[in-house]
């Protein structure tokens, strides 16, 4: 293949009358010691500086994918956390539930006593108080009752009676213009409905595990 000619660069030009129009820069060949250690010198800056502007730039480049990463992990971070407030919640409520059992266990009778203490208003004008409550409850409750009615002041008469198929310790006070109903169980349910629906409601965006830190 012909390549099209080029065209002759002159190193020096001369204008009509003669003096100098164009002079191609000449490169020194011979260089004293002193200008040889300026220009070693200019030489070493200008590498440090484009080294050292390379490195910026793959700092630069480092930090832009950490954030990157940090960002693409958040979403996961939050699943962990979420995952641990929903175990830590439940091994709570299993604490809670435990106590409570054995609470009841102790001391069967405080439910229907605590109730009548807070109910005191509302049957102190009552002539009289009918206690259902599970079949194991009977034994010794007429007894804890009417020293709780004494301290309460409530003059009226009490009747305990045994209902069949009441879960344990579960009662129902009656009271002629009202009642309240204690169910262990379906208190315990309760609870663990509304500790569910609070996580629900919170989802991936609660409060930070941490103090200050976002989740």
């Amino acid at each position: 293949m012909t390549q099209a000619p080029q065209k002759f660069g002159f190193d020096t030009v001369f204008d009509g009358q003669g003096d100098t129009e164009f002079s191609a820069p000449r490169y020194k060949r011979l260089y004293t010691a002193e200008e040889a250690a300026a220009l070693r010198e200019t030489a070493f800056a200008d590498g440090r500086a484009a080294a050292l502007a390379e490195v910026a730039a793959m700092q630069a480049r480092a930090l832009s994918s950490l954030a990157e990463a940090c960002r693409a992990a958040m979403p996961k971070l939050a699943e962990v956390a979420h995952g641990h407030r929903e175990g830590s919640a439940a091994l709570a409520l299993a604490c809670g539930r435990a106590i409570a059992d054995a609470a009841l266990f102790r001391f069967p009778h405080a439910p229907l006593q605590a109730a009548m203490e807070v109910l005191s208003r509302e049957i102190e004008a009552s002539p009289r108080l009918v206690a259902t409550v599970s079949p194991e409850l009977v034994d010794g409750l007429e007894s804890a009752l009417a020293e709780t009615a004494q301290a309460i002041g409530y003059p009226g008469a009490l009747v305990v009676r045994p209902g069949a198929g009441l879960p344990s310790c579960a009662f129902t006070l009656d009271f002629g213009d009202g009642s309240a109903s204690f169910d262990p169980q379906a208190a315990a349910e309760r609870v663990a409905a509304a500790l569910d629906a609070a996580l629900a409601a919170e989802g991936l965006h609660a409060e930070p595990l941490i103090p200050g830190h976002e989740s």
